[in-house]
């Protein structure tokens, strides 16, 4: 007999808090959507930016892979990457695990120089 009592108690409490109900799945919308916004669309486009960047790697580009070696590409096969990372040392890789292009354009730093002894300071 509880239980019918129960039951209808909650059917009269959503018959008349109907509006309460609404506003509840309004309010739990608007956190899907700035969760959404905030989380999920700039991650996918992260995804198809690194997507673009490691498409555009080319023969002869300077590229670092996904575990973080440096290397010159030397042949593109398929979905299989050549990657030179020393004179005559060439390692084989799965072509997803190229990560980016290096800029190759700047010039690397220079090396600081060693004191002499016998400086005027």
């Amino acid at each position: 007999m509880n239980i019918a009592r129960f039951v209808a108690s909650a059917s009269e409490a959503t018959n008349s808090g109907g509006g309460a109900a609404i506003a509840q799945l309004g309010i739990f919308a608007v956190i899907g959507l700035v969760m959404y916004f905030l989380l999920i669309r700039p991650q996918r486009k992260r995804q198809r930016q690194a997507m673009a960047e490691a498409r555009a790697i080319e023969v002869g580009d300077e590229a670092i892979t996904t575990a973080g070696i440096y290397g010159f590409v030397t042949a593109l096969e398929g979905d299989i990457a050549w990657l030179e990372v020393d004179n005559d040392v060439q390692i084989r890789i799965s072509r997803a695990a190229l990560a980016r292009k290096v800029s190759t354009d700047t010039a690397a730093p220079a090396a600081p120089e060693a004191e002499s002894a016998g400086s005027d300071d």
